[in-house]
C-alpha cells in the first residue's frame, strides 16, 4: 500500500508555514505513526511550526519544514558534510555549519575500537550523520549508519566541495530523483554526495566534469524541473 500524507496535512504540503503554526493535531490520528524533522516540534498532541518555510513531506511518513536559509539548524538522522577543525583524545570536533562545533567520537566508525582509530588532519572533509541534536548542546556524528555500517559515511578525497543553501540541499536529495541530478547522470559519469547542512561535494575523472555538475547545481536552485533540464542541456551542448 503506498504511503500518503494525512488527510489533515495533505492540504498544506508544499505551501508555506509560519512559526505557530499548528499542522497537525495527533488526538485525531489513529494507529498512525510520522516522522518529525527539521522545523517541526511536538507539544503535546500538537505538532506544530518552528520556523518560516514550505512543508514537505517524504515517503512513508516523514514531515519538516523546508527553509531556504545558509544558517544550517541540525536535526538528528540528517547527512552532513563536516570539516574537522581539531581532534582530541576521544573526539573530532567538526564543523557542519551550525550554530555550535559538532562531536565526533573517535569510536563512531564501523568496528571502531582504541586499537584502529582513525586519524584526521585538520581541513578533512567527511560525510556523516546526525545522532543527537538536542538544543543548548553539541551535536554528535557518526560516521556509519543506524545498524553500524560504514555505508556512504567517512572521509571524501579529491573533489570539490562548495557551499549552498539548505532548501537546494534538501531538493538535490528529493525522492523520486532530483531532474537535475537524473538529467545530468544521463550523460556524465560523476560522484556527489549532498550533505542537508547546505554542503555539496563532488568528483570525477576530469575537472571539466567537475565544474559543469557544480555550476549546474549553483544555477538550479530557482528553476523548476523542466527548466533545470533545459540548462544541463545547454550546458552538455557548449562542452560537446
Amino acid at each position: 500500500m503506498e504511503s500518503k500524507p494525512s488527510n489533515s496535512l495533505s492540504s498544506l504540503i508544499d505551501q508555506q508555514v509560519f512559526p505557530g503554526d499548528v499542522v497537525l493535531d495527533l488526538s485525531k490520528m489513529a494507529n498512525q505513526t510520522i516522522k518529525l524533522g527539521s522545523g517541526l516540534r511536538q507539544e503535546g498532541d500538537a505538532i506544530s511550526v518552528m520556523k518560516a518555510g514550505k512543508l514537505r513531506f517524504a515517503k512513508p511518513n516523514k514531515y519538516w519544514v523546508e527553509s531556504s536559509h545558509k544558517r544550517y539548524v541540525p536535526c538528528a538522522g540528517d547527512t552532513v558534510l563536516g570539516i574537522v577543525v581539531d581532534s582530541k583524545a576521544d573526539n573530532f570536533l567538526v564543523d557542519i555549519k551550525s550554530p555550535t562545533i559538532a562531536f565526533l567520537p573517535v569510536l563512531a566508525f564501523e568496528g571502531g575500537t582504541r586499537r584502529n582509530i582513525p586519524k584526521f588532519e585538520v581541513g578533512t572533509l567527511l560525510y556523516a550523520r546526525v545522532v543527537k541534536a538536542n538544543t543548548g548542546m553539541n551535536p554528535e556524528l557518526a560516521c556509519m549508519d543506524a545498524s553500524g555500517k560504514a555505508a556512504e559515511f567517512g572521509p571524501l578525497k579529491d573533489g570539490y566541495m562548495f557551499e549552498s543553501s539548505t532548501g537546494l540541499s534538501r531538493m538535490l536529495l528529493n525522492s523520486p530523483t532530483c531532474p537535475l541530478l537524473e538529467t545530468l547522470g544521463k550523460k556524465l559519469a560523476f560522484e556527489i554526495a549532498v550533505g542537508l547542512n547546505g554542503r555539496v561535494w563532488v568528483n570525477a575523472t576530469s575537472p571539466s566534469i567537475i565544474i559543469l555538475v557544480a555550476n549546474s547545481i549553483m544555477k538550479s536552485e530557482s528553476l523548476s524541473p523542466v527548466q533545470q533540464k533545459i540548462m544541463v542541456d545547454n550546458l552538455l551542448q557548449r562542452v560537446q
